[in-house]
């Protein structure tokens, strides 16, 4: 690949997808320390929850990879009382990119 001097070196988004659709990319702010509140206010609480309510209603299973700021406590305990289906952590799918259409769907159509 070739680099253009223009752009960013790195840019963090997060997005949900779903066979019923998918919703707009949240943009991670630059040099943003990515912690658990972070991710909950930020992430979570102003980008993909409203957004896959908008799409989903309460009709879906929440999941995620198993990043520090995605098994926290924290994260855990705001999951529990704002989502009403997600996968706990200690159960979820072991860090595998097979198991992550993420990487196919978004990054593929980035390339």
């Amino acid at each position: 690949m070739k680099g253009h001097k223009y752009f960013s070196q790195s840019i963090m988004v997060s997005v949900a997808v779903s066979k019923l659709g998918k919703i707009d990319l949240v943009f991670v702010q630059p040099d943003a320390k990515i912690n658990s509140i972070y991710y909950c206010d930020n992430v979570l609480e102003e980008g993909l929850l409203p957004d896959i309510h908008r799409l989903l209603n309460d009709d879906f299973l929440f999941q995620q990879d198993g990043v520090p700021a995605h098994r926290s406590r924290h994260t855990v305990a705001y999951l529990r009382s704002n989502v009403s289906e997600f996968i706990d952590p200690e159960n979820g799918p072991p860090n595998s990119p097979d198991l992550n259409p993420v990487d196919y769907a978004v990054w593929g159509a980035l390339q």
